[in-house]
């Protein structure tokens, strides 16, 4: 076999990526890159990838926010500068036992495999746990897939690399805000014309061609946020990405008690496969507080069941989906008998078509109070659940982008169609307080009279 000098293909990391190679090379083991459009970002992740694979053999991880669209991102990607496939520059195949063109699977010669996988389906791949993973495009991926991977990393000495550019103050921005205050962490945002990686005429057309798609207001936005790593503008293309902006200024994002007095219902979208998620509020006059948020991926009912009946709320209704009606083969049983068999209270929300429902949900959002922590990961993906963009036609499409915030984002749609069914719930004592961060309480009837109120602190 031919000796091979890892990076392969005389790559060399440019100028301004220099520094986040040496704190690779010198053991730096969690970096959270927001580098613009075109800066080599995943270029430099897949060639360290290959450098640990051999210095290090175990199992690596290049992730996407979908695994549909990791083949065309990473595993297909050509250089236009070589016509080579980038993967093939980073891992020649002299270094490799074994390419499995299916899976997007490389075994090396190390001992070492390499693959390219999806957040949207992070804890049902197979093999060994990852030594290394580079979260591409995290600012649109899954937050739940580091939180489930970052205690296997911790405990085998893996490293962790988040790159991407920004989508808004989400889960991406506060991982760069970790790193940027961390010992621990090389954070780092480089803008385009900290780079000069691409000439002022390049960028002048790139800006020329969003206004043309997304008329001036917009374009300017997604210019800025490409290029110019910019946090104000908001996800391209959200269906609430406005009114969720508007109930985080107005401090209805925050920090809010459960009212004991008070019956917490449920909203939960059953998914496909093995997706669940489940939204926990209540609603007085109006009004929802949306309390507590639960996910899972195994799709275990039985087991949603009992971390409801574990949070000790005050037991409502729970609001499904009419698929829920469906027969499932295995058990014989459909999921709304699977649920009053664990001693939930399922009723089905009433029909309608997605539109309607994203409709209801745009007119909900602004009667609503979340609770910052308990929710962190359902608001997140609030924010995140966007519509297709037709490339050919220069437009988005009527159907929403297939993510990890798709399933949130349909139980939320139910939470929004049920909630007027509960207009008769009583009303708490007048003098039943309610903590609001850390310095404020504010009464009950204040929190859902539309009166104007003093905002409190959070």
């Amino acid at each position: 076999m031919p000796r091979i000098r890892l990076p392969a293909n005389g790559w060399q990391p440019r100028p301004y990526q220099r520094g986040l190679w040496e704190y690779l090379e010198g053991g730096g083991r969690r970096a959270c890159i927001i580098w613009h459009r075109r800066s080599g970002k995943d270029e430099l992740c897949l060639h360290w990838t290959a450098v640990s694979a051999f210095q290090k053999p175990a199992t690596y991880w290049h992730m996407l926010p979908e695994a549909a669209q990791a083949r065309k991102a990473i595993w297909d990607s050509i250089n236009p500068h070589t016509g080579l496939r980038r993967i093939d520059e980073a891992f020649p195949p002299e270094i490799r036992d074994a390419t499995r063109e299916d899976q997007m699977f490389l075994k090396l010669k190390s001992g070492a495999t390499w693959q390219v996988v999806g957040s949207d389906n992070f804890n049902s791949l197979v093999g060994s746990p990852p030594y290394g993973v580079v979260f591409s495009e995290w600012p649109l991926a899954n937050p739940a897939a580091y939180a489930y991977l970052s205690p296997i990393l911790r405990e085998n000495g893996g490293w962790a690399i988040f790159n991407g550019t920004p989508r808004g103050k989400n889960h991406g921005f506060k991982t760069l805000q970790r790193a940027l205050n961390s010992d621990n962490w090389f954070g780092q945002v480089l803008r385009a014309d900290e780079t000069k990686a691409i000439t002022p005429e390049a960028l002048a057309e790139e800006l020329a061609d969003y206004i043309g798609m997304y008329g001036a207001d917009m374009g300017q936005a997604v210019y800025d946020q490409e290029y110019f790593c910019s946090f104000d503008a908001a996800i391209i293309g959200a269906y609430w990405g406005a009114e969720m902006a508007v109930a985080e200024r107005d401090g209805r994002i925050g920090s809010y008690a459960v009212d004991p007095a008070l019956p917490v219902h449920t909203a939960w979208d059953l998914g496909v496969g093995a997706n669940l998620a489940i939204w926990f509020w209540q609603a007085l006059a109006g009004k929802i507080a949306v309390v507590d948020y639960y996910q899972s991926h195994d799709g275990n009912i039985e087991a949603a069941a009992a971390e409801i009946v574990s949070k000790g709320y005050r037991r409502g209704t729970d609001w499904v989906p009419h698929d829920a009606k469906v027969r499932d083969i295995g058990t014989g049983r459909t999921r709304i008998e699977t649920m009053i068999k664990a001693g939930l209270q399922p009723r089905l929300v009433p029909n309608h078509n997605p539109e309607d429902g994203r409709n209801a949900a745009r007119v909900t959002i602004p009667r609503c109070y979340f609770d910052k922590e308990r929710c962190e990961t359902g608001i997140e993906a609030l924010k995140a659940y966007r519509r297709e963009w037709d490339e050919k036609n220069r437009t988005f499409k009527d159907n929403p982008v297939k993510d990890w915030a798709d399933h949130p984002a349909d139980a939320f749609r139910y939470l929004s169609m049920a909630w007027r069914e509960i207009v008769g719930t009583p009303q708490p004592a007048n003098d039943r307080l309610l903590s609001v961060g850390s310095m404020n309480t504010v009464r009950f009837d204040d929190l859902w009279d539309d009166r104007p109120k003093r905002r409190a602190r959070l």
